[in-house]
């Protein structure tokens, strides 16, 4: 039985000295560190070998002749010429003294360590392992980061109809400059998505996302939350904190359901946007921040402003560009494509293998007027595929809210509703109860069972039961 052969790394050790270079090779070739090592005793020689083939480490010594020769090249010359040539390998610089303002100018260039002589076996592997340790998790980063750009990338936001693609051209004019935008639309309609593609399709992509829930922060610990604190600041302010602006200095803050936060931290957010500097809770100095603002809301602000619950300076400052995303049932052209999209996207996540959906249960789909938007599709795809029993989505796999034919019969014959009543509004409490109703007949009262078929919390249920007064065995 043949193996595969172990890639070995590969370790280049530039120094003027002899000794010095069978020592270090002495280390690295040894069973313990297992590396391939090339020696070159000057620069020219270490530059011709790192150009023709790749080492995962460098070693270069600092001096590599008479120090008060200033016409010597040193291993920071060496480091600089590497670099312009191209070589990605790791570069460590060593030097016989230990001297500090080297040490720095070299990590300042972008050397990933650097030690003194002489070093001991072990100090070196752990130098070396430390530097793979990081080349492995910056290449991880970068595969991430590609990942993400991809996933939010225009190509990947599934929408033809005309109103979206008006919104991606929108994106595609904004998004390199630092614009605030206000993003608006029912929940579930993805604020978030159309936010990140506004980041990470402009020149702040590899800055930070950072998105931030306004209502889901306690409003004591908002202004530290935003800000953040010295240690000492407040009672349990035992260490420093850095707030969500410095995190995404260089990037974007994404400030979700704007519209939750308290006008006393309003007017803070107010004085960020217009002097483009922080002041951390407790301290005396501002900190000057580089972030670029996308909010978002499901709530109408305007009329948050006349009832005197947001700011009219801030609402000013925000809604610069505004960006309105349709509800689903304004694009029904969207929904086939999501619904395979969705399809895809969990045969691969549960290891399941759905062909399509049947063309009643399609037009069921499409006929629903989706009052949870693209959220509540993606919700239902992936109940109906795990309820699945074939390798078609049937009818019958659908929830109640969806299963239910919506024809006039059925709609005259739900109790209370009285087939002139055109208010959304009321229809749908009548809907609701009628559903609710049946979920507790059809489970026999169970209402856990009744929850799943109803795709709701028990807490909700249980709330829907007291305000319709229903009980279960209604």
């Amino acid at each position: 039985m043949n193996e595969k052969k172990q890639h070995k790394r590969r370790v280049l050790i530039l120094d003027d000295e002899f000794e010095v270079r069978k020592v270090l090779s002495a280390y690295l070739t040894s069973k313990k560190g297992g590396y391939e090592v090339a020696q070159a005793a000057t620069i020219e020689e270490a530059l011709s070998m790192a150009t023709r083939q790749p080492f995962d480490h460098i070693i270069s010594d600092v001096y590599l002749g008479p120090e008060d020769d200033p016409d010597v090249e040193t291993g920071l010359d060496f480091f600089r010429r590497a670099k312009a040539a191209g070589v990605e390998s790791n570069i460590i610089i060593m030097s016989g003294k230990a001297n500090v303002d080297i040490a720095m100018e070299a990590i300042h260039m972008g050397a990933v360590d650097y030690f003194h002589k002489p070093i001991t076996a072990e100090h070196l592997f752990f130098i070396l392992r430390r530097a793979e340790e990081q080349a492995r998790l910056k290449k991880e980063n970068a595969l991430l980061r590609n990942e993400i750009n991809q996933k939010y990338s225009f190509k990947n936001i599934i929408a033809k109809s005309p109103a979206m693609g008006h919104i991606f051209d929108v994106i595609k004019k904004v998004k390199d400059y630092k614009t605030t935008v206000l993003v608006t639309g029912e929940s579930g309609t993805g604020k978030e998505l159309v936010a990140k593609a506004l980041h990470y399709n402009s020149i702040r992509r590899n800055g930070p996302f950072i998105p931030v829930n306004c209502g889901g922060i306690p409003e004591n610990l908002l202004e530290s939350e935003f800000f953040g604190h010295v240690k000492g600041a407040f009672t349990d302010a035992v260490r420093g904190k850095r707030g969500l602006f410095e995190e995404a200095n260089g990037g974007t803050l994404f400030l979700d359901e704007l519209g939750d936060l308290p006008l006393t931290l309003q007017v803070k957010l107010l004085r960020v946007l217009q002097e483009e500097e922080i002041r951390p809770v407790g301290d005396t100095r501002t900190i000057k921040v580089n972030v670029r603002i996308v909010a978002a809301t499901a709530a109408d602000l305007s009329k948050a402003v006349a009832e005197g619950k947001f700011r009219e300076d801030l609402y000013y400052r925000i809604n610069v560009l505004s960006i309105v995303i349709p509800p689903l049932r304004e694009r029904k052209e969207d929904i086939r494509l999501l619904v395979d999209h969705f399809l895809e996207k969990y045969n691969k996540r549960l290891n399941m293998k759905i062909k399509g959906i049947s063309p009643e249960a399609m037009q069921m789909i499409l006929d629903y007027q989706w009052p949870g938007n693209v959220r509540e599709l993606e919700n239902l795809m992936e109940r109906a595929m795990v309820l699945s029993d074939g390798k078609i989505i049937k009818a019958e796999d659908l929830p109640p809210s969806i299963n239910t034919s919506i024809s006039k019969e059925n709609v005259d014959g739900l109790v209370g509703l009285d087939a002139t009543n055109l208010s959304i509004k009321k229809a749908s409490k009548v809907l609701e109860r009628e559903l609710i109703k049946r979920a507790l007949e059809r489970t026999k009262g169970n209402k856990t069972q009744a929850c799943h078929l109803l795709e709701i919390s028990l807490p909700a249920l249980l709330y829907k039961m007291k305000e319709y007064g229903l009980t279960p065995s209604t």
